[in-house]
C-alpha cells in the first residue's frame, strides 16, 4: 500500500449571488496501491462529498470538478514541503500581523491542551 496526496478541485456556488468564479483547492492524503487507483479513489471521494446546503434562503453548493493532481508520497520525512501558495495582497504589514495573531492562538491553544492532560 502506498500514499499519494491528491489535490481535489470544487466549485462554490452560492445561489443568490453571482459569484461563480470561487473555487476550492483540497490536498488530501490517499491510501491505495498504484497512482491510477489513487485517483480513482479521490475521484469517487469528490463525487460523494458534493453538497447543496441551505444558508439563510439561498443555496451555497460545492461541485466537484475533478482531481487536478497526484503525487506518490515515498516517505515521510520532517520538514518536507507538501503545499504552496502564493498570494498577491493589498496590505502586507496587515498580513503578517494577522499571520502572527494565528500563530500566537494556535501555540496558546497547544500549551492549553497540554495543561488540560495533566
Amino acid at each position: 500500500m502506498n500514499w499519494y496526496l491528491a489535490k481535489m478541485v470544487y466549485r462554490i456556488h452560492c445561489g443568490n449571488y453571482n459569484n461563480n468564479s470561487q473555487f476550492e483547492e483540497q490536498l488530501r492524503l490517499i491510501s491505495s496501491d498504484s497512482a491510477a487507483e489513487a485517483f480513482s479513489k479521490a475521484q469517487e471521494m469528490g463525487r460523494s462529498e458534493s453538497t447543496a446546503d441551505g444558508l439563510m434562503s439561498s443555496v451555497v453548493q460545492w461541485k466537484f470538478i475533478n482531481v487536478s493532481e497526484i503525487y506518490q508520497i515515498n516517505q515521510f520525512i520532517d520538514g518536507a514541503e507538501i503545499f504552496s501558495s502564493l498570494k498577491a495582497e493589498e496590505n502586507g504589514t496587515l498580513y503578517e500581523l494577522m499571520t502572527n495573531k494565528r500563530a500566537e492562538l494556535l501555540r496558546q491553544n497547544i500549551e492549553q491542551h497540554i495543561l488540560d492532560i495533566y
